[in-house]
């Protein structure tokens, strides 16, 4: 139809906030769609895959490294201990803390749900060749560094 407007006028198509926008949604829609399958949130997932790489961590860096409401991140770990994902033990330094880190299921999760993960993140970038996808990364990277 002649009266059919695109997706967004083209002034608005051209800034980059709003590409970044739409790009970041659709791919938070791949991802969330793809973790459903192992009933998975994603930032359940974020915080397994944040244990893995930091744990034993306690609560509040957690909180801090994915910049979630401390009250959110309680409810977070709450949710994944109550699944047998995460095992909470005091923490040697603080007995007052616990130290977060991945149980074997957990750690089992986290292998599917990365796969799962980085299948829908080449969905995403699929218009794009190998190289693209790193130099992609790297700009975006860039964009967002403190």
């Amino acid at each position: 139809m002649a009266d059919e407007v695109p997706y967004a006028p083209e002034r608005i198509r051209r800034l980059p906030s709003w590409l970044l926008g739409r790009a970041a949604a659709r791919g938070h829609r791949l991802v969330a769609e793809a973790l459903a399958g192992e009933g998975v949130r994603m930032m359940h997932h974020a915080v397994l895959a944040s244990v893995a790489e930091l744990g034993p961590v306690s609560q509040s860096t957690l909180s801090r490294t994915l910049r979630v409401d401390p009250k959110e991140m309680v409810a977070i770990v709450r949710d994944l201990h109550g699944d047998g994902l995460v095992d909470r033990q005091p923490d040697p330094a603080d007995r007052r803390k616990h130290a977060i880190s991945l149980s074997p299921a957990g750690r089992a999760l986290l292998a599917r749900t990365e796969r799962l993960g980085a299948a829908a993140n080449d969905r995403l970038t699929a218009a794009l060749s190998p190289a693209e996808r790193d130099q992609l990364r790297d700009l975006l990277g860039r964009i967002i560094a403190p």
